[in-house]
């Protein structure tokens, strides 16, 4: 079998917010803090103070298509954004949110599903602003957030604080929590975590992996009302089992054993499946024959679907390099690249600016204080 590169990634953070900017209010009119400002100097209110309840997900919709934003001056304090960035996205018909029945849909038009893994709140907003229609909390987190070697010390904590932080970023995308290992192998354990999940993490539905085997806490789930996302194929939290990460499905006996996988997983009555690791050929099979969505990762193309890890596809993990991944950008290189040149100002003492620093207006007007005899 050929081995698939899973090696341990670099623990990266994916929190990028900055203290930067404010929009200056009209001509005539008083400068007035925005919903995500404070005024110079305040404190931080208890909690999060970046959030204000404004739609289902607790967050202002501000980020979602507010206009460009002016250069810094004086005033309140923007805790979201940063000059010199992207301008944001102009406001658009807002699209319906994206729910199992979605899911179904598209599978029965034919209309591809596009799905990443996500970790945090900043980088949610961005996955919904680009229209990403499913939204993973993997515990692939244990690998990318955490540098762990493996998928298994992620607890049902960890994923919970997570999935917690990605449902305040998103407005329309459909999310998915993991299960952590050892968190579903019977009903009587997968039901109140599957709850915390859905009730305390606001995830619309959870995945676990498994099979035939797994089919009866499929069934348990679903019953209970909560909506299962299958894996199966090549399954992280069974790397020990497998002998490594390894191309699953390949000769008959192996084949044979994926499809009734596939079958009993739709049998149990889970609304999509993801197919990771498997030949796309096998993949094609079974995506034709389940009347639920497939999701394929290192599965080829012939799914109605395909998922990848954030941080992979960003190029945010340069040394992790399996066949399947594509990148579709380089961030590692152009933060490490604006980290230096931040350090290189820094340094050399011409950061900040004038530009980047607030000044006292009233020193300016009211006359110098003179020292009492």
């Amino acid at each position: 079998m050929t081995e698939i590169d899973h090696r341990p990634r670099a623990g990266v953070s994916g929190q990028l917010s900055s203290l930067a900017d404010l929009r200056p209010a009209p001509v005539g009119q008083p400068s007035v803090p925005t919903m995500t400002s404070l005024p110079t100097g305040a404190p931080p209110a208890s909690g999060d103070s970046r959030a204000s309840p404004a739609s289902v997900d607790g967050r202002a919709s501000a980020a979602h298509g507010q206009p460009e934003r002016a250069a810094p001056t004086d005033g309140p304090i923007a805790l979201y954004g940063g000059a010199g960035g992207p301008a944001a996205p102009q406001p658009t018909k807002p699209r319906k949110p994206v729910r199992v029945p979605t899911l179904s849909r598209m599978k029965r038009k034919g209309t591809r599903i596009s799905a990443v893994t996500c970790y945090d709140a900043t980088f949610a907003r961005l996955v919904d602003e680009a229209g990403i229609d499913v939204v993973l909390v993997g515990d692939s987190l244990g690998n990318v957030v955490q540098g762990q070697e493996s998928t298994l010390p992620v607890t049902l904590d960890d994923v919970l604080y997570h999935t917690r932080a990605v449902r305040r970023g998103l407005l329309r995308a459909h999310l998915v929590a993991d299960l952590p290992f050892m968190t579903y192998y019977n009903p009587a354990v997968a039901l109140p975590n599957a709850a915390r999940l859905m009730a305390e993490g606001g995830a619309h539905a959870v995945k676990l992996e498994g099979g035939v085997d797994a089919a009866p806490v499929i069934s348990a789930l679903v019953a209970s009302g909560i909506p299962v996302m299958g894996h199966i194929g090549l399954t992280p939290q069974s790397v020990h089992a497998m002998g490594g990460h390894r191309v699953q499905g390949r000769g008959h006996a192996e084949r044979e054993r994926i499809l009734r996988d596939a079958h009993a997983v739709q049998a149990a009555g889970a609304y999509a499946v993801v197919l990771e690791g498997i030949p796309s050929r096998l993949a094609a099979e079974i995506t034709a024959e389940l009347t639920i969505p497939t999701i394929g990762i290192g599965a080829g193309v012939g799914c109605d679907g395909q998922i990848l890890v954030l941080y992979d596809m960003l190029g945010l993990n340069p040394g992790f390099t399996p066949k399947f991944l594509k990148r579709f950008a380089e961030l590692g290189a152009a933060t490490r690249d604006a980290l230096a040149r931040y350090a290189d100002e820094v340094q050399a003492g011409t950061f900040p600016t004038e530009a980047h620093s607030y000044s006292d207006p009233t020193l300016e007007r009211d006359p110098p204080l003179k020292a009492v005899p």
